[in-house]
């Protein structure tokens, strides 16, 4: 899968699934994007190749205070992808609405729905909790051991 910004500045090429599809409806997302929610992959950061420009990064606040950076096209500002603390560089939260077919990421979980925008309707099914939930719980063992791995690598139990 390819994607990237608007004006094709940035672009970036994703090598394999993603661990998981957050579709988050915290009031922060909501700020953040202008919509009702973010829609993120979660990749480790060796399996996102930068195919044309670097992004510049943004680093703004964030719920827990802790702040996130945002990878943005220098030229047309479009955010392509996040950083947050928890692993930091290693793992990048790409925007899916920037990928070339964003239809083969759906949401694998709607997340912080107790702030869901009250006309938002969730598909008959799609998986939901009020705030977060337990990784081993709802990450597929394929996804679980890769995140093993990334936490080996930042020295994490």
């Amino acid at each position: 899968m390819e994607g990237g910004c608007t004006c094709r500045h940035v672009r970036y090429r994703l090598n394999g699934r993603p661990m998981i599809v957050h579709a988050c409806h915290c009031t922060w997302c909501q700020r953040e994007t202008g919509t009702v929610h973010a829609l993120n992959a979660m990749y480790e950061a060796e399996r996102v190749e930068h195919i044309g420009a670097e992004p510049e990064i943004v680093v703004t606040p964030s719920a827990s205070g802790k702040g996130q950076r945002i990878a943005r096209c220098p030229v047309c500002k479009v955010a392509v992808w996040s950083n947050y603390p928890g692993f930091g560089p290693a793992v990048r939260f790409v925007r899916v609405g920037t990928m070339d077919d964003p239809g083969q990421c759906p949401p694998d979980i709607h997340i912080f729905t107790s702030t869901k925008q009250p006309w938002v309707t969730l598909p008959p099914g799609a998986k939901a909790v009020a705030e977060f939930y337990d990784v081993n719980e709802v990450w597929s063992d394929e996804a679980k051991a890769r995140r093993r791995v990334l936490r080996e690598k930042a020295g994490k139990k």
